[in-house]
């Protein structure tokens, strides 16, 4: 079978790009399809495929402002020419999901999540405050086109895998359409318990205001703890300015001196909804208890009182609840370890594996 990679962007190594990462090893002589690519921007297994872009990536200042031409996506999707192959794996946030291939082809689809702020989540990326009052009236209705657009080409795929429960459920209420949950992936070889630990807590976030970065702020300013935030984005101004003493922003951290921030804290804060959310198991490999919003998609990898605990949906006071009651815990470290073993590169190849190799037998039945 020849195959072929799509992903949104290669802009970075987040969450989607580790799930698309697994994809690559898996399929090394596979193209790789995206609206944009940033060269050197992703891990040295993605550069090395070949890779092939949409026209979105000869537009001007797209390094900047690629999010702005939302809008063009649907026909930038609709450029990507994927006639010559007989499965398409696609890794899809936003739009590629909706990529056309051969009749006789099989497209299947991990889907990170239906695009959030198409659907419900519209408000937290283009709010007044956000973007203004005049884009937030022009945006309006592009998204709304959007929108439909999303749920109409929902049939190209052929099947689809959910990154948690959570999603599962977002697929269903916005295609109509079911899917088979499979965990993003940890590379618990990497992430393993350390020998020491320090004083504080730590959270790994991009610094956008549905991360909810801004209550975590608030809340160890008022208990004075230390808080350590690893991460960059459009809110860094304005949470340096808020951050108080015992608060530090620290940027972007290389993967040595992230792996260092996990095994030394205390335990890792996670305030906000995520569809799934890997940096708590990436903590928990460490050893180390995850304190995550009793919501969305991140409490389904996290045992509440074992390894790790749920916060309450209150702002800053559920988060200041959590901590206190975590500091009254002794939490065990080989058994946060050993859950998250669970989520290890190796079973999370498997399960892709067997999804595949099952979808791919029904179509030749």
């Amino acid at each position: 079978m020849k195959v072929a990679l799509v992903h949104d962007w290669l802009t970075g190594m987040r969450g989607g790009e580790k799930v698309l990462e697994r994809f690559a090893l898996m399929y090394p002589e596979a193209p790789i399809y995206t609206l944009i690519h940033e060269p050197g921007s992703v891990s040295s297994e993605l550069e090395s495929h070949r890779i092939e872009t949409s026209f979105v990536q000869r537009l001007p200042a797209r390094r900047q402002a690629y999010r702005w031409y939302l809008p063009l996506f649907p026909a930038a999707v609709r450029g990507l020419d994927l006639s010559d192959f007989d499965l398409v794996l696609s890794s899809s946030h936003c739009a590629v999901k909706a990529v056309r291939t051969r009749a006789d082809a099989l497209h299947l689809c991990y889907c990170h999540t239906p695009m959030r702020y198409a659907w419900d989540r519209f408000d937290e990326y283009f709010s007044p405050r956000q973007v203004g009052w005049p884009r937030h009236l022009l945006i309006r209705p592009t998204i709304a086109a959007l929108r439909w657009w999303d749920r109409a080409t929902a049939p190209r795929v052929d099947g689809f895998i959910a990154n948690s429960g959570y999603v599962r459920e977002r697929i269903q209420q916005y295609y109509d359409r079911s899917s088979t949950v499979i965990s993003p992936p940890v590379d618990t070889t990497r992430f393993r318990p350390g020998r020491t630990q320090a004083d504080y807590y730590l959270m790994v976030s991009a610094l956008s205001p549905y991360k909810r970065v801004a209550t975590a702020i608030e809340a160890f300013n008022t208990m004075g703890r230390r808080l350590l935030i690893v991460g960059e984005g459009p809110e860094r101004d304005r949470l340096q300015a808020m951050a108080g003493p015992s608060v530090e922003l620290l940027g972007r951290a290389d993967e040595d001196a992230l792996l260092d921030l996990y095994q030394k804290s205390r335990g890792f804060i996670l305030p906000g909804v995520e569809d799934a959310g890997i940096a708590p198991i990436e903590a928990m490999a460490c050893g180390r208890p995850a304190l995550v919003l009793n919501a969305g998609g991140a409490p389904e990898a996290v045992v509440d009182g074992e390894t790790g605990l749920y916060m309450a949906d209150t702002g800053a006071p559920g988060i200041i609840e959590a901590v206190d009651t975590a500091e009254g815990l002794t939490f065990n470290t080989e058994a946060i370890r050993a859950h998250a073993e669970h989520y290890s590169v190796s079973n999370f190849d498997q399960r892709v594996t067997s999804f595949i190799q099952r979808e791919v037998s029904a179509r030749q039945a």
